[in-house]
């Protein structure tokens, strides 16, 4: 019996993830052992800053890419938001699941709307992304950020730290707390960053077995999204914490990317869209992100990284 050692986080979350992985590909290989290398990133540990001044959301996953380029583990799975856009020399991801629930959420006891909440309400969320168009849809509300996962984040919510959360739903969805979403925000609110709701596998280039076996979960259709939505951040410069929206569905055979770049007070909003065969999203990607450009985008962005 073959073993597959899947490197992961240690939240609950990640660890769901990486099981989830885990018995798909021992349904379809039942002589295949998965064995799981639980381990904390720095991203984990440093707890007391934004994302955005420590580093950004790849500090969540070098040390499992490590173990990846060290041979420690054969695979690694991601929440795909949380990868950044290159690839270290050496690895590659070439598998990205069906795509979960896209959309963010309102997570709140007292209001079952965004609409609803009382101005001054404390919104806490650690993204720039959900701040910047949460302020432009609702400039009377107070973004506060707040750090950790998704059971400490309802827990000082639960406390009364927070009046409200926005969190993604398909991690809500995948640790069994459907009923904490009180209502699921429609893109045309708060528009889905850069492969929410995707898992992406990490393998070493050159790992033909690893390769082999998780080629098997592959979901085309997700692929071509991500195309899209990644090679748009791409061409923008983007990492994965900076205001910019990206999410791409699928019309027939077409590809229908949306995109968004805001300043982090939401009160300036630049958005985009286009359409290509969906063969080319890595064209539709580029060509958003010049439109983006043109209208001002690496202003806006120059701005964030200087804040930053």
């Amino acid at each position: 019996m073959s073993t597959l050692r899947i490197a992961t986080r240690k939240s609950p979350l990640a660890l769901w993830q990486a099981q989830h992985v885990g018995r798909l590909l021992g349904e379809k290989f039942p002589d295949l052992e998965i064995a799981l290398l639980p381990m904390s990133t720095k991203g984990d540990k440093l707890l007391d800053a934004p994302l955005a001044k420590v580093g950004g959301k790849g500090l969540f996953i070098k040390e499992l890419e490590h173990s990846l380029l060290t041979g420690d583990a054969d695979i690694a799975v991601h929440s795909l938001k949380d990868v950044p856009m290159e690839i270290p020399d050496g690895l590659a991801m070439p598998v990205f699941l069906a795509r979960g629930d896209p959309h963010d959420g309102l997570v709140c006891e007292r209001h079952d709307s965004l609409a609803s909440l009382p101005p001054g309400t404390r919104v806490g969320t650690s993204s720039l992304r959900r701040k910047c168009q949460l302020l432009a849809a609702r400039p009377d509300l107070q973004v506060v950020t707040i750090r950790g996962g998704v059971h400490t984040r309802l827990a000082k919510l639960d406390a009364g730290e927070f009046d409200a959360l926005l969190l993604a739903v398909a991690g809500l969805l995948r640790l069994g707390l459907d009923e904490r979403v009180r209502e699921v925000l429609a893109p045309e609110v708060i528009l889905p960053a850069v492969g929410q709701g995707v898992l992406g596998i990490e393998c070493r280039q050159g790992d033909e077995r690893a390769a082999s076996l998780i080629a098997t979960l592959n979901d085309a259709d997700s692929a071509a999204c991500v195309s899209a939505e990644r090679a748009m951040n791409q061409k923008l410069g983007g990492g994965c914490q900076v205001p910019i929206a990206g999410f791409a569905e699928l019309d027939g055979e077409e590809l229908l990317l949306r995109a968004l770049v805001a300043s982090i007070d939401g009160k300036r909003v630049l958005r985009a869209h286009g359409r290509a065969p969906r063969s080319q999203g890595a064209l539709l990607g580029a060509s958003v992100a010049n439109d983006l450009l043109s209208q001002g985008a690496g202003e806006i962005l120059a701005e964030v990284y200087a804040d930053g």
